[in-house]
Order: structure tokens, then C-alpha cells, then sequence
């Protein structure tokens, strides 16, 4: 117990201010999905981009941007071969092990050091489940998380809804269900407690019944 707590790190929402020194240059040409760049002052993660060439004019490249530090979304359109700013990450696999009054606490898979991080570096934590593992995107340079990414869907059991309608397999109409995490999704009526649920961390909605 003693040497668990001597190995563990607490981090805080990241300060990008400090990083600033630590940044490295890129072009759109470098510009590609979960790359990571400043911008704005803030850190952000690359969702989704397109480069488009039109008939007349310049070149350039849609991007849809999320910030590492408020979570926010925003599109921004970048000219081609304009200069942006890489910021170095790593991505290493973690497992959920608690959470507590210090926050999320995880341990990586292969070192077994463990990180506490804040609430709001984490998209949907309600959906966590102990023993999940994650993905936790560390800054290359200072060893610091920037932000925890959940597998694309997790399996978690029903643990109170509205009896089901028996023979109803409607997906349409949904009713409101408690999974094992706490947390309350929306589910077809055929579901009933115990059962488990397939669920898409990226919406926070049912997918199907698990096996």
C-alpha cells in the first residue's frame, strides 16, 4: 500500500503556458488524424480533417480541433502550407483502478506507476468501469497526461430500468436505464436489469445487447 502511494503522481488540467518552450514545427502537409498542435494558446487534438483543392484560388485544409484542456470542438480551416505547431505525445495504455477526493487514479499496464488526473481530462468518466483499460496521451517531453481516451465502446450491465415489454424488439423507442458505473442511458424496451449493454463512449448512447 505504502509503495503504491509513494509512486503515485497527481496532475491537474494541463497549464499550456508552461509547454510553450517544448513545441515543435510542422506544416498542413504534416496535418493528420490525432496529431496534436498548438493553437489559440491552448493544446489540441486533431479529430478529423480534408484537404481541398479548388478550382481557383489556394489550397487548404478543413480540420475539426479539440481542445486537451476544455474539451471543446471547433473548425478551423487552415491555408496549405501554413505552419503549425506539433506538440509531441505518446500514447500509453492505462487501467482504471479508483476514483477518489484526488481524482481518477490509473495504472500503466506496464510500469504499474500510477497517475491521478482531474475529471475534465477525461470525455464521459461516468462510463468507466474499474479495471477499464485506457489510453492516456502524455506529453513526450515533460511526462505529463494530457488527456484519457476510453475504447470506442465499452460493456456494462444494466442495473435498474422499467421492466421490458416481452416480445417488443423496437429499437426505436428507448426508456431510461442505470448501468453498473452510475451512469444513465437511454435503452430499447426489450432490456431488462442484469443484462448487459454495448455503449458508444463517443455519444454516451446504446449500440446493442451484449452477449
Amino acid at each position: 500500500m505504502h509503495s503504491a502511494l509513494r509512486s503515485m503522481r497527481i496532475f491537474a488540467p494541463l497549464n499550456f503556458q508552461k509547454f510553450k518552450s517544448f513545441l515543435f514545427m510542422a506544416t498542413t502537409a504534416d496535418i493528420r488524424k490525432g496529431l496534436c498542435i498548438e493553437f489559440n494558446n491552448d493544446i489540441y487534438y486533431i479529430v478529423d480533417f480534408q484537404h481541398v483543392k479548388p478550382g481557383k484560388g489556394n489550397a487548404f485544409v478543413r480540420t475539426k480541433l479539440k481542445s486537451l484542456t476544455s474539451g471543446k470542438v471547433v473548425d478551423n480551416t487552415f491555408q496549405s502550407g501554413h505552419t503549425i505547431t506539433d506538440v509531441r505525445v505518446e500514447r500509453r495504455k492505462f487501467q482504471f483502478l479508483y476514483k477518489d477526493d484526488m481524482g481518477y487514479n490509473f495504472m500503466n499496464n506496464e510500469t504499474f506507476e500510477q497517475v491521478s488526473v482531474q475529471e475534465t481530462m477525461i470525455e464521459r468518466p461516468e462510463l468507466m468501469k474499474e479495471g477499464l483499460e485506457v489510453e492516456i496521451l502524455m506529453h513526450a517531453v515533460q511526462e505529463v497526461p494530457l488527456s484519457v481516451e476510453l475504447p470506442q465502446y465499452v460493456i456494462l450491465e444494466v442495473t435498474y430500468t422499467e421492466p421490458g415489454l416481452r416480445g417488443d424488439t423496437a429499437t426505436n423507442t428507448l426508456k431510461n436505464a442505470t448501468v453498473e458505473t452510475g451512469a444513465e442511458v437511454k435503452v430499447p424496451l426489450f432490456i431488462d436489469e442484469g443484462e448487459k449493454v454495448k455503449i458508444d463512449t463517443s455519444t454516451g448512447n446504446y449500440v446493442e445487447r451484449a452477449k
